[in-house]
């Protein structure tokens, strides 16, 4: 039995790979446990490791910190790609309020952590331990550990102080956010709640007769010139038939036309063509093949990689198959199609026209799902390879002894921001599928989580269970419950945003996806996870770059 002692014990290769991984698959299994619902999932990976690191076990410090940093750099880039796509798209409309919303969170947050590091004597490293816990935002405390180690290399103790004042702050994250969210659910309870189908989708499906003179006889270009709205019609009721228009159909009086634009469009679509019918075409189960005999509609995949990038328009798909494209899914986000849209590997059109003109464009378009099951790795590492080079970049700013670097937290998620958002315009296909994303993503977070965790441990509950680790602990939920409900009164206030909002912006700032289970109890709607997913891009990325900045100002 010497041998089996000496795989957990002897410090080699074997043994610290087997030691995380044990730590990954208690963890997750833990992670399974519900409590009325809801479970912590992956956050119990990182419990995990306290206690294996509590009850002694060990591995070689420059492996556990080459497998942990390891595991960061892949869930923040594959992260940085998910949201790329939409995260610039994001600022748009009510996206910008929200965002601005979630950074006033978080500087008073920032703030309120400052001020408690004068006033109490706890170390800035350990009061930004702190406030990534309260966040629960552990790539912000990677981040900060990585300002640390490049003005002290040495400091490997202080790294793992701020390691274990996460620790005790992330539960007390969790549960201040809960409390946040149940008490703002009592008070503003659900006024003013929008009732949403599809909040995802972006576009909207009315039908309207034609009855403003300013558009009678002229074509469909000529209206769009005019028009200052983005439309697509798919369908007319012309002379008793159904047709496909194109940009030479001309308009005529009392024809009805099935129009796609915008939903903050649809009031300049009925004041540009007249009456808008009482029909809902939004509602689910609608069978658009019983229309016409003669037209069907389909969604048809984008899987030729030569198509990544090219702009929808120099297609010509309308004038050369005689179809409609009146919707474009990417991501899961339904976009209206305009000419100078470019096409991603994995979009989603949904066409009207004829089946055998439809068999054509699928033909054109690929239309292969099977082709977008194996992933892109060469663009995952060379996308690495450059947030590694960008994170290692020493940008210097007045008053500061050190410069500041984006690390190998801030540079992996900027690239990959920019590679989500912008990679197919460079015909680079860095398309992967949600689940292969979110793989990658879990799988970095729980090796990261299972180091981190081993690296805290050890001293975890000798600290917890005094005057020092209490005062931490009160600390942890002022940092998670003052900063919300202000913002939370700010938002309804003075900006006037509704429940729904107000709930999702709060939760992506704090990066807390955990409290959307106690905003919306009776699944009634999905705002409050539209408004989380348009705030969470721009705050994990601010919250990592000012924790490196606040170290190096403070250090």
């Amino acid at each position: 039995m010497d041998w089996f002692i000496e795989i957990f014990t002897e410090q080699t290769f074997v043994q610290a790979t087997l030691v995380l991984a044990l730590i990954c698959a208690a963890g997750l299994a833990l992670g399974q446990i519900k409590i009325k619902g809801i479970s912590l999932g992956v956050t119990f990976v990182f419990f995990a490791g306290i206690l294996a690191g509590h009850l002694g076990l060990k591995i070689n410090q420059d492996m556990l910190t080459m497998l942990q940093n390891f595991g960061l750099i892949l869930f923040i880039y594959a992260l940085g790609v998910q949201v790329g796509p939409g995260f610039f798209s994001s600022f748009k409309e009510g996206g910008v309020k929200l965002n601005l919303l979630g950074i006033f969170l978080m500087v008073t947050g920032t703030a309120m952590a400052v001020i408690l590091h004068w006033t109490t004597g706890i170390s800035i490293g350990d009061m930004m331990g702190l406030l990534s816990g309260a966040v629960t935002n552990t790539p912000m405390l990677g981040a900060a550990q990585q300002a640390l180690l490049q003005v002290k290399p040495d400091n490997i103790a202080g790294a793992n102080n701020m390691a274990m004042a996460c620790a005790v702050g992330y539960p007390f994250g969790l549960i201040g956010m809960i409390l946040c969210v149940i008490f703002l659910r009592a008070i503003i309870g659900k006024k003013g709640k929008k009732s949403q189908d599809h909040a995802s989708d972006n576009t909207f499906v009315a039908e309207y007769q034609v009855s403003n003179p300013a558009v009678f006889g002229k074509t469909i270009m000529e209206i769009r010139k005019n028009a200052d709205c983005h439309f697509v019609i798919s369908r007319i009721w012309k002379d008793g038939k159904v047709i496909i228009p194109t940009s030479e159909t001309i308009i005529e009086e009392n024809e009805h036309l099935l129009v796609t634009s915008g939903k903050s469009d649809v009031e300049r679509v009925k004041t540009l063509f007249g009456q808008k019918e009482d029909v809902d075409w939004n509602k689910k189960g609608i069978d658009w093949n019983s229309i016409d005999n003669q037209l069907i509609s389909r969604k048809v995949l984008v899987t030729k990689p030569e198509l990544n990038g090219v702009k929808l328009g120099s297609l010509r798909l309308r004038n050369s198959y005689g179809i409609n494209i009146t919707r474009v899914t990417r991501a899961g986000i339904d976009l209206l199609p305009s000419r100078s849209l470019r096409l991603q590997l994995g979009d989603k059109l949904t066409i009207v026209g004829e089946e055998r003109a439809i068999e054509n464009v699928s033909t054109r378009l690929g239309n292969q799902a099977k082709e977008l099951s194996n992933p892109n790795l060469f663009a995952i590492f060379v996308g690495i390879v450059l947030g590694l080079i960008l994170g290692s970049i020493p940008f210097a700013f007045p008053g500061m002894s050190m410069p500041v670097k984006l690390g190998i937290a801030g540079g992996p998620i900027i690239v990959g921001l920019i590679m989500g958002a912008f990679g197919p315009r460079m015909h680079l296909s860095i398309y992967m599928s949600r689940s292969a994303n979110l793989m990658l993503r879990q799988l970095g977070l729980t090796i990261y989580l299972a180091g981190l965790g081993l690296s805290a441990g050890a001293g975890f509950f000798d600290t917890v269970f005094t005057a020092e680790g209490l005062k931490w602990v009160i600390i942890s939920l002022g940092l998670a419950i003052v900063p919300v409900l202000i913002t939370a009164f700010v938002a309804g206030k003075l900006f006037k945003t509704d429940y729904s909002d107000n709930i999702g912006m709060l939760c992506g700032a704090m990066a807390n996806p955990f409290a959307l289970d106690f905003a919306d109890p009776d699944g009634e709607g999905e705002d409050p996870a539209v408004a989380y997913a348009t705030v969470y891009p721009a705050s994990i990325f601010l919250r990592v770059i000012s924790a490196q900045i606040i170290m190096l100002i403070f250090l």
